[in-house]
């Protein structure tokens, strides 16, 4: 018998030091079949253990310089200008990043004929009739998402091989760097705060690790074209918010609720909105955790 080496998948992971980049880099750090590089705008990784290079992917020429010296065969972008409502001034570094960014790692890709799997988002539509489908008709509300939008209109002229996962309220345990939502909650009504959290925006939150599991899906099985990604439960921030007070024990009378218009922020957002996650239940086996089930994933994280 002849044994030949397997034939590692090379994977760029754009954005490794967010929440959804640590934990693709966490989850590539186990698989035997891989091979990644890690690559954020930071001078190095907010987690150690593999290889990582600093890239602005505002910079065309960096850009290019780290995708032709990996040589990948498939790039996921993780990297995004999330801020909604600064985007809303900060407009020419959102499109920078959003937009321009994923312009220049499609050329890149051109150049070897790399995959690009792209996380988009549900803000691509207004939320007056959610939730959606991936053929329903975009319609975004404020800057952040029409730059959301323009992200994956560039990637379906570029001629490159794509993926668009869309995804909605992205959670999970803490990555290092920046504090996720559950996280916050905790620690607020830990600490005794009041949180004012609106009652009129719906969706299925997404937990981290399902979108992980859905892009290591995508590579496995080389599917192109858009999907949604999101939780099981479609249920209001509010009602999200209630659910994880209970489960760690907080007191969720301390949870005051208020409306989005209420909020009075600069850019406006989807209310009744959430992803259905069908087709990628279908094409991909992609199977999301219940809320609680997760909640449990995060507890042992946050208790190491």
């Amino acid at each position: 018998m002849f044994s030949h080496d397997i034939i590692k998948k090379r994977i760029l992971i754009v954005g490794s030091n967010g929440m959804l980049g640590q934990s693709l880099c966490r989850f590539y750090s186990r698989q035997k079949n891989s091979l990644f590089l890690a690559c954020s705008i930071e001078d190095k990784s907010f987690i150690n253990g593999f290889d990582y290079v600093q890239c602005d992917i505002t910079k065309r020429n960096e850009v290019k310089k780290v995708v032709l010296d990996f040589y990948p065969d498939y790039i996921v972008n993780a990297s995004a200008y999330t801020n909604v409502d600064k985007s809303e001034t900060e407009r020419e570094q959102a499109w920078k990043v959003n937009v321009k960014g994923v312009e220049y790692l499609a050329e890149a890709a051109r150049i070897l004929d790399a995959r690009i799997i792209h996380i988009s988002t549900d803000y691509v539509f207004d939320g007056k009739d959610g939730p959606y489908t991936e053929d329903e008709k975009p319609n975004p509300l404020g800057y952040y998402a029409r730059t959301k939008l323009a992200s994956e209109n560039a990637l379906r002229i570029s001629g490159v091989l794509h993926t668009i996962l869309r995804t909605n309220v992205l959670y999970g345990a803490d990555s290092n760097g920046k504090t996720g939502f559950v996280r916050w909650l905790i620690n607020a009504l830990r600490d005794g705060k009041d949180v004012r959290i609106v009652t009129d925006q719906v969706n299925n939150p997404t937990f981290v690790d399902d979108l992980v599991q859905a892009i290591s899906k995508v590579i496995e099985y080389n599917k192109t074209g858009v999907y949604n990604i999101g939780g099981k439960e479609f249920l209001t921030r509010f009602q999200f918010s209630e659910i994880i007070a209970d489960y760690f024990g907080l007191n969720k009378n301390m949870i005051k609720p208020i409306t989005t218009e209420e909020l009075n922020q600069p850019a406006r957002r989807p209310l009744k909105s959430g992803l259905i996650t069908l087709k990628a239940e279908t094409e991909l086996g992609y199977k999301p955790h219940s809320i609680k089930e997760t909640l449990a994933i995060i507890k042992k994280e946050l208790y190491k």
